[in-house]
């Protein structure tokens, strides 16, 4: 399964808060931030921190999508 965070950033706009705004709210280092826009898994730690700072739930900043749909055709690897 893979993750995806297009309902955080869409959040972050709708909340008029950058990226380094977040990171320093929440507390969570730059790397972290580049996981999530890779769409990589981030602890569960970070993921309560951003949902703390933003006032919203898991479910309204991740989806969680079956192996294969990150947007990448598989038999095109």
């Amino acid at each position: 399964m893979s993750v995806s965070y297009k309902k955080l950033m869409h959040l972050m706009i709708e909340q008029d808060i950058t990226a380094s705004q977040l990171q320093k709210r929440a507390n969570i280092s730059g790397n972290v931030f580049t996981r999530i826009r890779r769409n990589e898994y981030v602890s569960l730690e970070s993921i309560e921190a951003i949902c703390s700072v933003l006032k919203c739930g898991m479910d309204d900043i991740i989806d969680f999508l079956p192996v294969g749909t990150n947007g990448v055709n598989e038999n095109e690897k």
